[in-house]
């Protein structure tokens, strides 16, 4: 990359992450009225666009729509580093992390590595069978190391490439828990995201719970600032981002509702159909011939609880943000 690119990506990413960071006055705020989708109320202006207010329009009413016909709720945010435009539905509403937590643990476990514990990445963590315990249907990769342990390097891959879940927790056992998960988010400036317990727990969800949440704008800043800022040096900037690329899991998500040819690197998150069947999708997207990616993060949620998730408003909903972003 050259210098002058990154400059313009840095100058872009800083626009959008102070749009972010000011969301409640964000410009282009769409509407003046309130509304709610089972029981769920969206302030005045939850619909909001820095630029085009016909695109505002136009994202609004195809989430809302959505939102009626899916029977849920929707969170929202793109981001076109190429040039700062934002566009955000419901951006500052809580829905919980589930999975998606797991490429921010990484990115903790690669900042601890780097600045205060050398060598941590290649050291082998070894567990016993018993640990696994309620963990071992959702994680695939850990299960096949038991005799062996991982390093935290490959404990990333299998978080974020195959989404498991045992690996995820030896994760934030190398930060200090969820606690320490939580600071490392305030020491990055996020002031919403917040983790509590550790899988399976953590994907315990109803609507007004706190513990285990973030918000699509807050997930969206952190999310920009590890996979294209400077919170990360360059090189574990890149490995996050390689992880990311070569996830397996979200084929009907994010990526579903992009064209074919784009560049996605993304981490999904799923509760179940138990928990208000929530589930999310992160993803840092690149156009054909784009240089600068575009960040997408889309929460979502049912209405009623017992009620499975439905990955194609992941993916409608993201055709509406690229949209949106005059992209597509």
């Amino acid at each position: 990359m050259t210098r002058n690119l990154r400059l313009r990506l840095s100058l872009a990413m800083l626009t959008a992450l102070a749009l972010l960071g000011g969301l409640a006055c964000a410009v282009g705020a769409l509407t003046d009225d309130t509304h709610a989708v089972d029981g769920v109320k969206a302030s005045a202006g939850a619909t909001r666009v820095q630029g085009n207010a016909s695109s505002a329009s136009g994202l609004s009413q195809k989430l809302r729509a959505l939102e009626k016909s899916y029977g849920g709720r929707i969170g929202a945010v793109g981001i076109d580093l190429g040039n700062g435009r934002k566009v955000a539905y419901r951006a500052d509403e809580r829905f919980p992390f589930n999975s998606s937590f797991k490429v921010f643990a990484c990115a903790a476990v690669l900042d601890e590595a780097r600045t205060s514990a050398p060598g941590l990445m290649e050291r082998v963590v070894r567990w016993k069978p018993a640990d696994m315990a309620g963990l071992t249907a959702n994680s695939p990769e850990t299960t096949e190391y038991t005799d062996t342990g991982m390093t935290p390097a490959q404990l990333c891959r299998a978080g974020i490439t195959k989404s498991d879940g045992f690996a995820g927790n030896l994760l934030l056992e190398q930060i200090g828990g969820p606690r320490g998960l939580t600071a490392f988010f305030r020491a990055a400036g996020d002031r919403s995201s917040r983790l509590d317990r550790p899988e399976p727990w953590l994907t315990e969800w109803g609507p007004g719970e706190t513990r285990d949440t973030t918000t699509p704008a807050a997930a969206a800043r952190t999310f920009t600032e590890l996979t294209t800022g400077d919170t990360l040096q360059a090189g574990d900037r890149a490995r996050l981002v390689g992880w990311l690329k070569a996830s397996v899991t979200g084929a009907d998500r994010i990526k579903a509702g992009l064209p074919k040819d784009w560049t996605v690197g993304n981490k999904t998150g799923t509760g179940g159909a138990s928990n208000h069947g929530t589930a999310s999708d992160l993803a840092i997207v690149w156009p054909p011939g784009s240089d600068a990616p575009l960040i997408l993060s889309v929460y979502t949620n049912r209405g009623h609880d017992n009620t499975a998730h439905d990955d194609r408003v992941i993916a409608s909903t993201a055709t509406a943000l690229a949209t949106a972003l005059g992209r597509v």
